[in-house]
């Protein structure tokens, strides 16, 4: 069986990660790209028929487990780019999150980057090809792309969705993620419409971040952000905000609230959530192991953040990370059925035409 990164043993394996810096191994990119290309399994007209008719008879709000791994998992699958911390490391606990995703039945595949295999990105790579990436994987899949942010890793998901909002210049080139090239054109044949539209002006489906700002905005590497450190642009329809009680990395405390509360200059959902303050900065993404607990999966398989008692986790459940893992994870299902219902009603309209 393979081991679960818990919280109590991450900080040694953060360390031990320091001291063998780069000897963390995985997937050949030749070996990630043949996964990549991979067709998925293929299905008789009548089972693909039946198959968009449970996509589309979902209620995003309300994915179960069953729904997850007999329908949206045979379904379109929106890639997720996780950022991880900028503390070399703590790219070990965003893969703990990746595997808690993974064993709460989405697609590794679809989590991992098809270039290297990694399953996080780094905060200090340039926003601008990571948003290049995006677009091309739009392209390629279909389906718009979520991100999670952690840490520094948050403040790298803003300058992405500024870039494809066009803050920074009105154009972005089109970077394949399998060669790590820049391509030569900067619009992208939209899968839905068959109509060619610039990289500038894409959205994602879903944003979060978690432990954003503090310190880290004194790096130069994140200058660019600060005209736009609290403002959300239309380049994500919904956006979730996670500050910790007590977070002095990130200047989480009492009475700063307002300070460290995002806004929309458009018309994206935003939402902010206070964590509590037992939560560390530092470990909040190490969640692989809440998904081993068949009680643990189920509980938050049935969360629903409309339901106030829901964030009173019961005793025997109240875990560190747990209200974070919960939240994130209904928004992903969520957004995965948004998305996937987006794809197949397109598909269907495209059909009907003469």
């Amino acid at each position: 069986m393979k081991s679960r990164l818990h919280p109590s043993r991450a900080l040694a394996l953060v360390a031990f990660a320091v001291a063998l810096s780069g000897c963390a191994s995985a997937p050949a990119p030749d070996a990630a790209r043949a996964a990549a290309a991979r067709p998925p399994v293929a299905l008789s007209a009548a089972d693909a028929r039946a198959l968009d008719d449970r996509i589309l008879a979902l209620d995003p709000e309300k994915v179960g487990d069953r729904d997850v791994r007999e329908t949206l998992a045979r379904g379109p699958v929106p890639r997720i780019m996780l950022l991880h911390g900028g503390v070399y490391g703590v790219h070990l606990l965003m893969e703990s999150f990746a595997e808690f995703l993974a064993a709460m039945g989405y697609p590794i595949e679809r989590i991992r980057n098809v270039g290297g295999g990694d399953l996080s990105y780094s905060p200090y790579d340039s926003a601008e090809r990571q948003a290049g990436m995006l677009a091309w994987y739009y392209e390629q899949e279909g389906v718009r792309a979520m991100l999670v942010g952690h840490s520094q890793g948050g403040i790298q998901a803003l300058k992405v969705l500024h870039e494809l909002a066009g803050s920074y210049g009105s154009e972005l080139s089109v970077v394949d993620p399998t060669t790590g090239e820049q391509q030569s054109r900067t619009t992208i044949v939209d899968p839905l419409t068959g109509a060619a539209r610039p990289v500038v002006g894409l959205s994602v489906a879903y944003a979060s971040v978690v432990g954003t700002g503090g310190w880290s905005l004194a790096l130069p590497i994140h200058w660019s952000v600060l005209p736009h450190a609290r403002t959300i642009p239309d380049s994500v329809d919904e956006f979730t905000s996670y500050r910790i009680g007590l977070d002095f990395f990130a200047w989480d405390v009492p009475g700063l609230e307002s300070w460290k509360t995002f806004h929309a200059n458009g018309k994206a959902n935003i939402r902010n959530i206070t964590l509590p303050a037992s939560y560390s900065h530092v470990f909040v993404p190490g969640t692989a192991h809440l998904a081993e607990e068949p009680a643990m999966r189920d509980w938050i398989n049935a969360f629903d953040p409309r339901v106030e008692a829901n964030w009173t986790p019961p005793p025997e459940l109240d875990r560190a990370s747990v209200l974070w893992a919960a939240d994130v994870w209904h928004s992903i299902k969520k957004h995965w059925a948004l998305e996937a219902q987006r794809l197949v009603t397109a598909r269907r309209a495209h059909r009907a035409k003469p």
